[in-house]
């Protein structure tokens, strides 16, 4: 005779697996806290792990103060703006890097697909190009990544033909047609000033971050994770096939609009502080997948996680490996394009 499971035991089982399911997250918890007090305690003034401790505690508890003040001012005013936008930027660029990849159904999407990075790119160039201030080049620089992604919206939506691809090959015409913009910018520019710092800002850094610039950013960004976090199972939905996302009753025209307008807001924010920086938005989703699988509930918090990692990582090796500071997005291609490479054949084995 058959074993009936009762409701209550199906419940104890659901939990168990979902217990089970958020455990496989821990270890990149671990790996993230070990990183992010590694950036501090690294640099060409090292501060000892024990000094960082007491320096931190010292903020809410009684603690005798027996480090400079020079200390506080490298931990609190240098240290840690940067590795709060290294820890931003990358969860924004990685996690828009896996909705989107679900959602065009293509593993070699990444951020920049519907030109946000290209426009971007302008936006910080003509900033630079007409002396705005930091603020000025951020501000342009936003606003440029939102509009490219809006022409690309409306155009797309005036044509009669397969949404997504219509949406990718309009985001190349016009990513293609901002880039040659910036050329345009770059080729007027006075080549002793503003040149050398349009390229540098191309390249991508985080060397010039601050207080303000985290208190601009951060609220766009967490305007495109929360909503993504709570639409997961619905972007498990719709990584399926069109027919079968509607046969299933989702509105794949409003999540589609969703998935662009979150990820739009995280990449457009974080360009405008970090440049470009390239190669996570591509890597890391597919390390997440290949770590936890494809299923969003899981992909999405080991994606941000591994990416704010990634991004700390790089950015330690950029300002500590030589006496002059690298580029992020040299260090990024480096790195990200054999990685990538290993694992597309560790897959490929699998």
């Amino acid at each position: 005779m058959t074993e009936r499971i009762t409701g209550k035991e199906r419940a104890m089982n659901f939990l168990r697996k979902r217990k089970k399911e958020y455990l496989s997250i821990y270890p990149f918890v671990m790996l993230f806290i070990g990183i992010f007090l590694l950036s501090f305690v690294v640099g060409r003034y090292p501060v000892d792990i024990i000094t960082l401790l007491k320096v931190f505690l010292s903020r809410v508890l009684p603690i005798d103060k027996t480090w400079s003040d020079t200390i506080e001012v490298i931990v609190f005013q240098v240290r840690l703006p940067r590795i709060i936008g290294a820890i931003l930027v990358g969860a924004a660029l990685s996690l828009s890097g896996a909705v989107y990849q679900g959602m065009f159904k293509n593993p070699l999407v990444s951020p920049d697909i519907l030109g946000v990075s290209a426009g971007s790119a302008f936006g910080a160039a003509l900033a630079i190009f007409l002396s705005f201030n930091t603020t000025g080049i951020q501000l342009s620089a936003f606003i440029f990544g939102i509009l490219a992604v809006v022409l690309v919206y409306l155009i797309s939506q005036s044509i009669k033909a397969d949404q997504l691809m219509t949406l990718v090959i309009i985001g190349v015409l016009i990513g293609s047609l901002f880039n040659s913009l910036v050329s345009l910018v770059k080729y007027m520019a006075d080549s002793e000033d503003k040149l050398p710092a349009i390229t540098f800002w191309l390249m991508g850094s985080l060397s010039g971050i601050m207080q303000r610039d985290i208190k601009n950013i951060s609220i766009p960004i967490l305007l495109g994770i929360i909503p993504l976090y709570l639409l997961r199972w619905k972007l498990n939905i719709i990584s399926l096939s069109e027919e079968e996302a509607k046969s299933l009753g989702l509105d794949t025209g409003r999540i589609r609009a969703i998935v662009i307008i979150c990820s739009t807001l995280m990449t457009a924010s974080a360009v405008s502080v970090s440049g470009i920086i390239g190669w996570i938005g591509l890597v890391i989703p597919h390390l997440g997948r290949f770590l936890v699988g494809p299923d969003y509930r899981l992909l999405i918090p080991t994606t941000i996680l591994l990416g704010s990692s990634y991004l700390l990582l790089i950015d330690n090796i950029a300002r500590t490996l030589t006496t002059v500071e690298i580029p992020l997005g040299i260090l990024t291609s480096l790195i990200g394009a054999p990685f990538f490479i290993l694992l597309l054949l560790n897959r490929g084995r699998s």
